[in-house]
């Protein structure tokens, strides 16, 4: 989806982070599960199109486009990333606040970083605000002129988080379809029995969940930052030691515990918004409810009457395990060139909380 820019140089700048965010693609859309995949696909074309979230989706239509995508995909997948050029510079598309430096004056955010599995992000968007939270940057992108498959709402990078408006409300309606499949009774089934999704409400329904979840997209990257400050460098080098494994997921997941036990959760229980908890409940995957049963427990005992104590003492409990945990796998980590992968993933198996 090229939109017009305010000027060629920008029109040739979102082309070549577009062709970016497709060779990322083409390396990495295997990895999700069919499922999950086929959900993505829908609404990469989705966005492409510009179609509105009430229109539903001719299967013939998608059918045609994701194969001339593949197609494009296995021609990218051994090209290398391209540099950027602004101001009549060739800049890395990594070196996203040179990048932004530039486009300041043009309202206009862009990152490249690296995600999950070692995966490259790439995106271009204009921006809405930009806000100094303490020592963090914070730029809040609304409309996306350039995004890849995986399009993560939120990624902080040393002192900067990027907050992606467009891509929390894609994200939102990937995990309302996703529910509609079978329409469980959980936490997304009371998530959305705080909302009117009728079908003359969409849209606007969807905007005032982006609105309220955008705050806790927020809250989650604060704490990513306050967790990467208490364990520094070596945990982000243990985690380069160990892409598209178990233990990967794993230590990310008891991470995510700790900077949610640091920030989201504190934030979730002093608004005591009803719907943000159960969202951020619906949100967690299955390596992180695995690895914390006990959290799991008070939310259902939560959702039954018990008050909002039992899932601040839960919270508690959790901050010094998963910071005592993560210090003690560094420190077992640090003790050989070549950490066990197995005995890192036994470990975290044997604290769960």
């Amino acid at each position: 989806m090229y939109l017009e820019l305010a000027t060629p140089e920008l029109t040739a700048l979102d082309h070549r982070v577009q062709k970016n965010c497709h060779i990322s693609d083409a390396q990495f859309a295997g990895n999700y599960t069919l499922c999950i995949y086929l959900l993505k696909m829908r609404e990469l074309y989705r966005w492409e199109t510009q179609q509105p979230f009430s229109t539903t989706l001719g299967n013939d239509e998608v059918g045609d486009w994701l194969k001339d995508r593949e197609a494009l995909w296995r021609e990218l997948e051994d090209h290398r990333f391209l540099s950027l050029e602004i101001d009549g510079q060739q800049l890395d598309p990594f070196e996203s606040d040179e990048i932004n430096r530039h486009l300041q004056r043009y309202d206009l955010v862009y990152s490249g970083g690296v995600g999950r599995g070692a995966q490259p992000h790439f995106f271009l968007g204009e921006l809405v605000r930009k806000v100094e939270h303490g020592d963090y940057s914070v730029l809040i992108s609304g409309r996306e002129f350039a995004r890849d498959l995986g399009s993560p709402p939120a990624m902080s990078q040393g002192r900067t988080i990027y907050l992606r408006r467009e891509s929390l409300r894609r994200m939102l309606w990937e995990k309302i379809e996703e529910w509609r499949w079978n329409r469980p009774l959980n936490a997304m089934s009371r998530t959305l029995a705080e909302y009117d999704f009728s079908t003359t409400n969409v849209e606007r329904t969807l905007e005032r969940l982006t609105d309220v979840e955008l705050e806790s997209m927020l809250d989650h990257e604060i704490g990513e930052i306050m967790a990467q400050d208490q364990l520094g460098e070596a945990w982000e080098t243990l985690l380069a030691t160990l892409p598209h494994s178990k233990a990967e997921i794993m230590l990310r997941a008891i991470r995510d515990h700790l900077a949610d036990a640091l920030s989201t959760l504190p934030a979730l229980l002093q608004r005591q918004q009803t719907a943000s908890i159960h969202f951020y409940f619906a949100n967690l995957n299955s390596m992180r409810k695995h690895l914390y049963p006990g959290l799991m427990a008070a939310y259902e005992a939560w959702c039954q009457g018990e008050g909002f104590a039992i899932l601040r003492k839960q919270m508690l409990a959790g901050k010094a395990h998963w910071q005592a945990l993560c210090e003690e796998i560094m420190f077992f980590a640090s003790e050989s060139e070549n950490p066990d992968i197995k005995s890192i993933e036994q470990r975290i198996e044997d604290s769960r909380l």
